[in-house]
C-alpha cells in the first residue's frame, strides 16, 4: 500500500507551493526581457541613415539609492521598513549610428525592474534569510512596491493560435463559425471564418470593416487557381461541393484583383497604388500574425485559413461538434512572468518614443548623439511601477496586482495560488462558473468565493503544477527531424 503522507511531505516544501510564480518570473528575466528588445531591434530616427542598434539587456541585483547618490544592497525587510520598491537596475547595450557612422557602443541604465522575492535575482538567494531579518518560512513569489507587498494574480484565458468552433443564432438561423485568437508579441487579432445562410464562407479580421469572401482572401494570399483552393480545403466530396459553390460566386479571378478588392475596403477613395500597398500591409500585419508578418509566409497563412474553412464545413455537416470553451485544454494561464512581459513591452515602447525625441532634438541643436544623455530612466520605471502599484494592467484589466493578505500563513499561499477568469462578474455565465470535469487535479473544487465572484475566482488544487510551455523553435526542429516538410512560399 502506498503511503500518501510521504508524497505530501515531499511536495509541501516551501519552494513548491509558489514555484509556478517564481519559475515564470525567472523565465521572464532569462528570455522575456531579451525577447522584447529583439522584437524592436533598432530605434529608427527621422534622420537619414541615423538609428540606434539595440543589443543585450542585463538585470542587476536589487539596490537602493541613498541621499548621497550611492547605491547600496537592498533586502526585502529594508524595503518594507523604508517604504521602498524592491527593484533592480536594467542595463541595455546600444550603439548609435549617426548618418552612417557608427559611434561608440554604450551600456545604458534604462530603468528599474521590480524583483520578485525569492527569485533568481533576489538578494536573499545568496544570504541566510534570518541574517537580513527575513522569515525563513516565507514562500516568496510576490513583489514589494513602495513598501507594500503585492502579488500578481494568475489570469485564465482562451488558448491563442488555436481554432475553436462555435454556433450562433442570427435572425433565427444557425451560423457555424471557426475563431482563432492569433497572438504575436503582445498584439492579439481575432480571425473568424463563418458560413452564412447561403453556404458562402466569409472571413473577418481586424482593419477590415466588412466580412470578405473566403475565395477572395485565398486569392489575395497567392492561391489563384480554383482547383488548388478547393483541394487545399478538403478532398471530401461533400465539402468540395460547398467549395465549388464558393468558387463560382467569387468576385475576383486573380491575385492583383483580390489585393485591389481588399484595398478598396481598407482605403476607399485613395489612389490605386496606395490602396494596393495598404491592402498588402493589412494582410501581412493583421491577418494571422502568429504565423508571421513577412510576405514569404502568405502560403502558410492560406493553409491555416483552409483548415479553418474545412473545420466550419465539417461542423455544419455534423462530422465534428462544437468546441467547449470551458474545457481546460482550451485554456491558458498567464503567470507573473507573462504579465511582467506585457507591461515591460508597453513601457519599453514608451521609452523608445522618448529616446527618439531626445536624439532628434540633440541632432537639431548640434549636440553629441549619446544614448546615456538621451535615456531618461524614469520613463520606463514609471510605466512599470504604476500598474504594479494600482493593479490597472494593459488592456483595461483591473485587480491584476493585489495587496497580499497577511492574516495568516495559509492566506498568503491561497492568494499566490489563485486563478482569475476575465469574464464579467455582473453576467450569469453559468457554464463558466460550473466545476468542469477537466479541472480535476488542476483546480480546487471547493475553494471559491461566495457572491458575484463565485466560480470565476478559483484556486489551484494541492498537487497542481503549471508547465511554462516549450520554445516554438524546438518544436519545429523536432517536427523537421521527423521528416515533415515545411511549406514552400
Amino acid at each position: 500500500m502506498i503511503d500518501n503522507r510521504i508524497l505530501a511531505r515531499s511536495y509541501f516544501t516551501h519552494e513548491r507551493l509558489v514555484k509556478h510564480q517564481i519559475d515564470s518570473y525567472n523565465r521572464f528575466v532569462d528570455e522575456g526581457l531579451q525577447r522584447v528588445i529583439n522584437e524592436q531591434g533598432v530605434i529608427e530616427l527621422d534622420i537619414e541613415n541615423t538609428y540606434v542598434k539595440l543589443g543585450k539587456i542585463e538585470v542587476g541585483r536589487p539596490v537602493m539609492r541613498e541621499a548621497d547618490g550611492t547605491d547600496t544592497v537592498l533586502y526585502p525587510s529594508i524595503a518594507r521598513l523604508r517604504n521602498l520598491t524592491y527593484a533592480a537596475p536594467l542595463h541595455l547595450q546600444c550603439q548609435v549610428v549617426d548618418e552612417g557612422k557608427e559611434l561608440e557602443e554604450e551600456w545604458v541604465r534604462v530603468g528599474m525592474l521590480p524583483v520578485m522575492v525569492k527569485s533568481k535575482i533576489c538578494n536573499l538567494s545568496s544570504v541566510d534569510p534570518v541574517s537580513v531579518g527575513e522569515d525563513p518560512l516565507d514562500p516568496g513569489g510576490y513583489f514589494i512596491v513602495n513598501g507594500t507587498e503585492r502579488a500578481l494574480m494568475t489570469l485564465e484565458d482562451l488558448a491563442p493560435n488555436k481554432i475553436l468552433l462555435e454556433r450562433e443564432e442570427r435572425y433565427g438561423e444557425p451560423i457555424e463559425m471557426a475563431k482563432c485568437f492569433s497572438q504575436k508579441s503582445g498584439y492579439r487579432a481575432l480571425i473568424v471564418v463563418e458560413r452564412n445562410k447561403n453556404n458562402i464562407l466569409e472571413v473577418t479580421f481586424p482593419q477590415i470593416p466588412k466580412p470578405i469572401h473566403f475565395v477572395v482572401m485565398m486569392r489575395a494570399l497567392g492561391i489563384e487557381s480554383d482547383q488548388e483552393i478547393v483541394e487545399m480545403v478538403s478532398g471530401d466530396p461533400e465539402i468540395m461541393k460547398f467549395m465549388l459553390e464558393n468558387v463560382e460566386i467569387a468576385e475576383v479571378e486573380t491575385h492583383e484583383e483580390a489585393i485591389d478588392f481588399i484595398g478598396k475596403r481598407v482605403a476607399p477613395g485613395q489612389s490605386r497604388e496606395y490602396r494596393l500597398q495598404r491592402a498588402e500591409q493589412v494582410i501581412d500585419q493583421y491577418f494571422l500574425p502568429h504565423i508571421g508578418i513577412e510576405k514569404e509566409v502568405r502560403k502558410a497563412k492560406a493553409f491555416f485559413l483552409a483548415r479553418m474553412a474545412e473545420a466550419v464545413l465539417e461542423f455544419y455537416l455534423g462530422y465534428r461538434g462544437e468546441d467547449d470553451k470551458d474545457h481546460y485544454a482550451n485554456k491558458r494561464l498567464k503567470l507573473a512572468g507573462d504579465l511582467m512581459e506585457e507591461i515591460f513591452r508597453v513601457a519599453f515602447l514608451r521609452l523608445i518614443k522618448d529616446v527618439k525625441y531626445q536624439l532628434e532634438r540633440a541632432k537639431v541643436r548640434g549636440r553629441s548623439m549619446k544614448m546615456s544623455t538621451a535615456v531618461r530612466a524614469d520613463v520606463l520605471t514609471d510605466r512599470i511601477m504604476h500598474p504594479m502599484a494600482t493593479g490597472n494592467w494593459v488592456g483595461g484589466r483591473t485587480g491584476v496586482s493585489q495587496l497580499i493578505d497577511r492574516h495568516n500563513y495559509t492566506s498568503i499561499l491561497s492568494q499566490l495560488r489563485r486563478v482569475i477568469s476575465p469574464l464579467s462578474r455582473s453576467q450569469p455565465h453559468f457554464e463558466a462558473r460550473d466545476l468542469h470535469p477537466t479541472q480535476f487535479g488542476r483546480i480546487c473544487p471547493s475553494e471559491t468565493p461566495e457572491g458575484p465572484n463565485c466560480g470565476l475566482v478559483k484556486n489551484f488544487a494541492e498537487y497542481a503544477e503549471v508547465s511554462v510551455g516549450t520554445d516554438e523553435d524546438e518544436v519545429k526542429r523536432v517536427l523537421l527531424g521527423l521528416g515533415i516538410e515545411p511549406i514552400k512560399g
